[in-house]
């Protein structure tokens, strides 16, 4: 069965993730277009690394051609932001991105993007997979893979030009080549090297890569770019006295940061980090938009310049929405994944990386310095993060017992009073000290994933802790 989470449908390979079922998926995209009309608009197919994407993508062509709709095809694994981007220049009525994005390597899975480039919403990805649920093989129109590939109706995109221009258009690129900068990039083997590293050479940093061999196992590590997983960028930017290190996810939509002194540097950090840029040395003004596991540490920000602070559920569709809704100038989650106005309604890592550089350029001190900076204006809070899998009968009675029963722990015991719980997206509880804690299923992956927020990492990490012995998880 296809079932769309908050980044898109993914699945196992060979198990969902079948050439049957992305046929299907097709198929109800294409039957979607002719209901609405926008058969001609056409649809672009993007794909990253991973084992299948290529062929994944030219099975979608062959259904989509088969059903009369021109279809655009990138011609090399690329960014999922270049699809989105490409959808919003082009006008396209859709697009497809072949990707599990930071999953495992043996998930893959397909994003659909909404006209102007922007993730699908609820409604639409219920609606699809609903209609591809119920089709049959025979329901399914399409051309032979030799007929696709030759087609008429199909465009093979042979230059990603047009989306680095776009990105190197918004930065300061000369602020960034005096500044001299020696970076190491880390794509996890994913698709981030040729755009990212040609942007910052554009701007005259020096650059490395490590990572950046094709690899669909992604050298047997989650393509994910977290603290745990950046070790050898750490070790790289020490050992050659780098500036700072950047790493993006399999499909280069998330960011993770590795500083001149080895520390990781947090999605959240970075997300303030560049908000508080906007605001104070590019002249911006606007609200930000961040997720309900996302840092407070943007609403200090924000109040600090007297603009607000907007929460949404998870997943980047409700801040894209929300963005567009209030005129922000950036949004983002603690995932990783951020926006700035102006660029493509969607996460992209590869931007968010070349704009953290000229940050770092503009301020003419380390990045180490200028988060130090920040903590001095805005105080400091602290983010632990866990995430626990379970059975199909454990989600069930987890599920029951935290939000029907609404069944929490007492925090009363650790000196935490509760202020309010909403239950909107899973469950958020604001302490009255400021803190926070959210327990959710996880949309992209069989995970219970639990986040604190306080003033220190002890207090986060014993709310987490409280949680987790209360639930009885591991």
């Amino acid at each position: 069965m296809i079932q769309f989470g908050t980044g898109g449908w993914r699945a196992i390979i060979a198990d969902g993730f079948t050439r049957a079922n992305v046929r299907f998926l097709t198929q109800a995209l294409a039957n979607r277009m002719a209901r609405e009309g926008s058969t001609d608009r056409g649809v672009v197919i993007g794909y990253d690394r991973r084992f299948l994407s290529d062929t994944a993508a030219w099975w979608a062509a062959e259904v989509l051609v088969g059903n009369g709709v021109p279809t655009t095809v990138l011609d090399r694994p690329a960014p999922t932001p270049t699809t989105m981007w490409t959808v919003r220049e082009t006008g396209a009525a859709y697009g497809m991105v072949v990707t599990a994005s930071h999953n495992p390597a043996l998930y893959n899975g397909i994003k659909i993007v909404l006209p102007g480039g922007r993730d699908a919403d609820l409604a639409t990805t219920d609606a699809l997979s609903e209609h591809a649920n119920a089709l049959t093989e025979a329901d399914v129109r399409a051309v032979a893979p030799d007929e696709a590939r030759s087609h008429s109706l199909v465009t093979v995109q042979t230059s990603l030009n047009q989306y680095l221009d776009a990105i190197l258009d918004k930065l300061d690129t000369e602020t960034i080549r005096n500044a001299h900068m020696h970076l190491i990039l880390d794509p996890m083997f994913g698709v981030s090297e040729t755009s990212l590293q040609t942007i910052l050479l554009t701007a005259r940093c020096q650059v490395e890569a490590i990572h950046d061999r094709h690899d669909p196992l992604f050298g047997g590590h989650v393509p994910s770019p977290t603290e745990d997983t950046l070790t050898a960028l750490r070790h790289a930017v020490l050992e050659s006295g780098a500036d700072l290190g950047i790493a993006t996810d399999g499909d280069a939509d998330r960011l993770g940061i590795i500083d001149e002194t080895g520390t990781y540097i947090t999605a959240n950090q970075v997300l303030v980090l560049l908000y508080d840029y906007l605001l104070t040395r590019k002249g911006w003004s606007g609200p930000v938009v961040r997720n309900m596991s996302t840092t407070h540490m943007l609403d200090r920000v924000a109040a600090a310049h007297g603009q607000t602070c907007y929460e949404v559920p998870v997943g980047f569709k409700w801040i894209s929405a929300k963005m567009a809704e209030t005129n922000a100038i950036i949004g983002g989650e603690s995932s990783g994944g951020l926006t700035v106005r102006g660029h493509i309604p969607g996460k992209d890592g590869v931007y968010a990386g070349s704009l953290l550089v000229e940050a770092v350029a503009a301020s003419g001190k380390s990045l180490s310095e200028l988060y130090a900076d920040i903590v001095e204006r805005y105080g400091e809070l602290v983010m632990v993060e866990a995430a626990y899998g379970f059975t199909a009968e454990r989600r069930s009675q987890l599920a029951s017992l935290i939000f029907e029963d609404h069944n929490l722990p007492d925090f009363t015991v650790l000196g935490h009073k509760t202020e309010k719980v909403v239950w909107e997206d899973g469950c958020k509880i604001y302490f009255t000290d400021g803190g926070w804690a959210t327990i959710r299923f996880s949309g992209t992956e069989p995970l219970l994933r639990v986040f604190c927020e306080m003033p220190t990492r002890s207090q986060a990490q014993t709310v987490a802790d409280a949680i987790a012995t209360y639930y009885e998880l591991s």
